[in-house]
């Protein structure tokens, strides 16, 4: 019997070291299984070694979980223990063990470069993690990633995709969210003081084993060509992340756009945050911007639940058309994921402070939501299908969105300088619906000015890399206009902004012609300042669409 026992743990031994050697040493981590202590260290290549004896391994496996101090943290705020994180992640995904952190423990997390990979419930509880970015050796490494076992292949058979289309010609392991790149399109070719050439022409979708698309995320482009088409496997179980109180100790590098990402990545599907605060420190007389301490990307179905963020500082550059800008800096960021919902978020700074940037900032997202939030920016750069805001509250930069699909925005407070920004510099398109219900809106804050509930610019001169439109159908229902604060010379608010100060008559000519919105049907509107809701500044640019009152 002791015989057999002792060939038990032999084999299990071999096994650990095995098992984890292959597909850790992708992220520079080698667990063994040797009699000697448990203990973390880093060898002369920086790869991790993680040794937990025989005994521990069956403790830790009986158990069901692990504690950071289990395999050496420290957690008293001055020693850094990111090491120690690191390498509690990477054991208890081999084991498929849960991680607590330590209640009441302080972690500090240095600039080493090192990223912990989280592919089991973790629960952060109430202790405080520390993250210095004074000096940062990669300020491209995330802290935190939750990543997949499961690994992305290409998709080889598949030479065109159409808009809408409902199937593709292949047979999937199972559910797997697909992305498409055509790299001789270019779209989003961005205008003003942050131009450039435009990205690749690209989408993400969902598709089941039999190649089916899910029609609640369609394909929104024709791919002629593709040049490249890749399948990631969904993970179906849920991942938990729980609690935690994040502080960054802000950089202080040079004032230009190195956007630092030390942060907590989510890379796999089927994720939820719920809990987590961060706070920011440090913040300076110059610092470079970040990229989203909750950067979700190339993932699908993810939600960010009962979460406090803060705000970034806002700092200027010399932009790509050699003038003056502010860069733009966020504490969330979605990018190229679907499904994707933050519930009950709030920020530590006033919403209304111009002084810091907007918090979230996306690019090529679907289906995206706000609910019950209290947050100073929606923001969809490359542009969005389908995006929905309720009983929410939004800060100085308002709702600022791009895309196709349809924007609804309802029982929600609205304190931008107009209620919806189409964004001028991505060609203030939006091809689908706009419903506003139940709202209020505050124009800037309550500060003296000419209010407008959706604001852009289009000149017809500039190709975007597409077709630009405004919402085919507006329907505003039930809003209150509070502007009751106005210049002395206040006409009344407008539906539109003066989209193109010279269309004002018929010999203008567009050589990227802008689809105009068919029919606003307005029911309800209240105004503070008693004065009647008129169609724009430039009413020849909107002479042909159909209001309809009720």
């Amino acid at each position: 019997m002791k015989c057999t026992f002792l060939m038990f743990l032999f084999l299990n031994c071999v096994l650990v070291t095995q098992a984890q050697n292959k597909a850790a040493l992708e992220n520079n981590v080698v667990i063994t299984s040797q009699e000697h202590k448990t203990q973390v260290y880093t060898n002369n290549n920086e790869e991790l070694q993680i040794n937990v004896s025989p005994k521990e391994v069956l403790k830790f496996k009986a158990a069901g979980f692990v504690h950071y101090s289990d395999f050496g943290a420290k957690g008293n705020g001055k020693t850094d223990d990111m090491d120690v994180i690191a390498a509690t992640h990477a054991f208890a995904n081999l084991h498929g063990l849960l991680v607590k952190a330590d209640s009441g423990a302080t972690y500090y997390i240095g600039g080493k470069e090192r990223t912990a990979f989280i592919q089991t419930d973790t629960d952060f509880g109430t202790a405080a993690f520390i993250i210095d970015d004074t000096e940062v050796e990669n300020r491209d490494a995330s802290v935190f990633t939750m990543s997949s076992s499961l690994k992305p292949f290409k998709l080889k058979t598949i030479s065109s995709l159409k808009r809408n289309q409902e199937k593709i010609a292949v047979s999937l392991p199972g559910p797997c969210l697909i992305t498409v790149t055509n790299s001789n399109v270019k779209q989003y070719i961005r205008f003003g003081l942050n131009q450039n050439n435009g990205s690749s022409q690209t989408d993400i979708f969902l598709a089941d084993k039999n190649g089916n698309v899910d029609m609640n995320a369609p394909i929104i482009w024709d791919f002629e060509q593709i040049t490249d088409l890749t399948a990631l496997p969904i993970d179906e179980n849920l991942l938990k992340i729980t609690g935690g109180h994040f502080t960054t100790i802000a950089n202080k590098a040079e004032s230009k756009y190195t956007y630092y990402n030390r942060n907590i990545a989510i890379r796999r599907s089927h994720v939820l945050i719920e809990g987590l605060q961060h706070h920011i420190k440090g913040e300076g007389d110059q610092g470079a911007p970040y990229g989203g301490f909750i950067s979700i990307g190339d993932c699908a179905y993810v939600t960010v639940k009962n979460t406090i963020l803060t705000g970034h500082l806002t700092y200027s550059t010399i932009g790509a058309a050699g003038k003056p800008v502010t860069m733009g800096t966020y504490d969330l960021s979605v990018n190229r994921a679907l499904n994707v919902s933050f519930l009950n978020c709030s920020q530590t700074n006033d919403i209304n402070d111009n002084k810091y940037w907007g918090i979230l900032g996306s690019n090529f997202c679907k289906n995206l939501l706000y609910d019950s939030c209290t947050l100073s920016r929606f923001d969809a750069h490359q542009g969005v299908a389908n995006a929905t805001i309720r009983n929410s509250t939004l800060g100085h930069m308002g709702i600022n969105a791009i895309g196709s699909g349809l924007l609804t925005i309802e029982n929600s407070t609205v304190n931008g300088r107009s209620f919806v920004n189409l964004r001028s510099d991505y060609g203030s398109t939006w091809q689908g619906e706009l419903v506003i219900r139940n709202c209020v809106f505050v124009p800037a804050g309550g500060k003296p000015i000419s209010a407008s509930l959706i604001s852009g610019s289009y000149s017809g001169q500039h190709d975007f890399g597409y077709t630009c439109y405004m919402p085919e159908r507006i329907t505003i229902e039930n809003l209150r206009i509070d502007d009751s604060k106005h210049s002395d010379n206040y006409q009344g608010p407008s539906i539109f902004t003066n989209f193109n100060p010279e269309m004002t008559d018929s010999t203008y000519q567009e050589k990227f012609p802008y689809i105009k919105t068919n029919e606003i049907i307005l029911k309800n509107i209240t105004t503070a300042s008693k004065k009647a809701l008129r169609i724009s500044d430039n009413p020849f640019m909107f002479k042909d669409i159909k209001v309809k009152t009720n």
